[in-house]
């Protein structure tokens, strides 16, 4: 859903139960007067719990910056952001980081696995670093789903790409939080284990009731999500809810044609 929700109950900060995630006109400027770049451009969106939302756009859209200033990795230059009815604040890193690992899972495009651990040690890391009890089956059964069962003892240097990027997945998930940020998670995978992982994502959704919010390239895994949020030039353009592979791909193509005649036009 896009924009300010309906009326409904809320708690005293205005916020909707069943509201996952919460952008009001978040921008994101870099660099300095004279060389300055607005990845986002007052970007306001609002997702419902229990949600799969892909977000596209063609490059440098700000796809990847609205993932890191949602997900807390990166501070919005102006604007606001909630997460699970919680503004996503603080004076400190230390701050954000007990936030995010209460509430956030991220798998970004790196897989940011520990070279000294192997796999069930990476999986189970957030856990212990939360403070929380170590759930062996639970993170046990997320890899063998994932295809990992005969390699919870390898270290990421024993293990191929593809099969890196599902340790990280399962890392995000096993946490349980409530909104899993996803950054192109399927694009070093082939399709066999792409297709798996978007199922895994999926039911983390339908059966548990966490939120998904996937960037990615490919019209096929945004058909695994709800809904698409089209952005270009750092603001959202378009929505389209039940989408399929061939209507995201029109969408994609008509979008990148539009691009391109504004921007030649704003150059002329």
């Amino acid at each position: 859903m896009i924009g300010r929700r309906g009326p409904g109950p809320a708690d005293p900060a205005g916020q909707v139960p069943d509201e996952a995630l919460r952008l009001e006109n978040v921008r994101k400027v870099y660099g300095a007067d004279g060389n300055r770049v607005v990845a986002l451009d007052g970007v306001s969106l609002s997702l419902p719990a229990g949600s799969f939302t892909a977000v596209m756009g063609p490059s440098g859209s700000g796809k990847s910056t609205l993932l890191q200033c949602a997900a807390g990795l990166d501070r919005p230059t102006e604007g606001r952001v909630f997460v699970d009815g919680a503004a996503l604040s603080g004076d400190s890193e230390a701050a954000l980081t007990k936030f995010r690992r209460q509430r956030i899972g991220f798998v970004f495009q790196q897989f940011n696995l520990l070279p000294t651990l192997n796999v069930m040690q990476n999986v189970l890391l957030p856990l212990k670093l939360a403070g929380r009890k170590a759930d062996r089956r639970e993170a046990r059964d997320v890899l063998e789903r994932l295809g990992l069962g005969e390699r919870l003892g390898h270290l990421p240097s024993e293990l191929s790409g593809g099969q890196q990027q599902r340790v990280a997945i399962a890392r995000a998930l096993v946490t349980r939080p409530r909104v899993v940020f996803a950054d192109e998670p399927t694009g070093a995978l082939d399709t066999r284990s792409a297709r798996d992982v978007l199922g895994l994502l999926q039911e983390s959704v339908h059966l548990h009731g966490q939120t998904v919010v996937m960037v990615t390239h490919d019209p096929v895994a945004a058909s695994y999500a709800n809904a698409v949020l089209y952005l270009a030039d750092g603001r959202i353009v378009g929505h389209q809810a039940a989408p399929t592979a061939e209507a995201v791909a029109e969408r994609m193509t008509h979008l990148a044609d539009e691009v391109e005649r504004q921007r030649t036009m704003t150059e002329a």
